[in-house]
């Protein structure tokens, strides 16, 4: 499998250094970036045909909004993602369904859809047994975590089990849309697990000191968190509410929230 990483140009609070795409083969994309210049010009340099085939991992826009100008450059190239009919409409080309298991081929290469729901619910990834790689998307970051936005789409109970699917597989490598690729893929799904169980026992904790409210517990749990990202913690607690809450360990009362009894 000859992999040729990509980068999308988007660097930002909320992208980091920026996402990566992956060329496969020289005929199948992983992920459309953000229709940038620089990345059409780097993915013509290195097919000049263009792909054939464009995979979305997800309908975030750092991933997909690159959808149409890549349509439009290549006009004959396939695009396919797990649908999401809410998000897909935003990103206008003509999407075929993903589903868990499907088998895609780029050149002489055959990689299996895992269906990853969490971070989003059209989340998926990318296996190639061979060489025991799974193209990450958003499962996992280097060095850092993944936000699981639950006021749009995001589940964490789901993105916890699309974890442990991935460390059953027993990956040798990860190649994630954010940061460096990961060749210690069980320990840093080990950690990930880990951070949310005392993320989660966290949130427990600020529950029965009274704090009651999404604003009250990111405080607590993010003294000094950067304005910019403050948002992202209040979608991390509330994703962890609503799990509790699915559990019948936490209780809800429009705005506020408490212990169940």
């Amino acid at each position: 499998m000859k992999v040729r990483p990509l980068h999308a140009g988007n660097p930002g609070p909320m992208t980091g250094a920026g996402n990566w795409t992956y060329l496969i083969d020289d005929t199948l994309l992983i992920d459309a970036g953000v229709g940038r210049d620089e990345h059409l010009a780097a993915l013509a340099e290195a097919a000049p045909g263009g792909p054939r085939e464009v995979v979305v991992t997800h309908a975030h826009p750092d991933h997909a909004s690159g959808a149409p100008a890549l349509a439009a450059r290549w006009p004959a190239a396939r695009f396919l993602k797990h649908p999401w009919p809410a998000r897909d409409a935003r990103y206008p080309a003509a999407w075929a369904a993903l589903a868990d298991g499907d088998r895609l081929d780029a050149g002489e290469t055959r990689l299996e859809v895992l269906h990853t729901p969490g971070h989003a619910p059209d989340h998926v990834a990318l296996w190639h047994p061979e060489s025991r790689t799974i193209f990450a998307g958003d499962l996992v970051v280097q060095g850092s975590t993944v936000v699981i936005p639950a006021s749009a789409g995001g589940d964490l109970a789901d993105y916890l089990a699309s974890l442990r699917r991935i460390l059953a597989l027993a990956p040798a490598r990860l190649l994630p849309a954010h940061g460096p690729a990961i060749d210690d893929p069980a320990a840093v799904i080990e950690q990930y697990l880990a951070h949310r169980q005392q993320r989660e026992q966290q949130v427990l904790e600020a529950l029965d000191a009274g704090r009651g409210t999404i604003e009250a517990i990111v405080q607590q749990l993010y003294p000094s968190l950067a304005a910019v990202l403050v948002p992202m913690a209040r979608e991390s607690v509330l994703a962890h509410l609503k799990k509790l809450e699915r559990e019948g360990r936490a209780a809800r009362s429009g705005d506020e929230w408490e212990l169940a009894k």
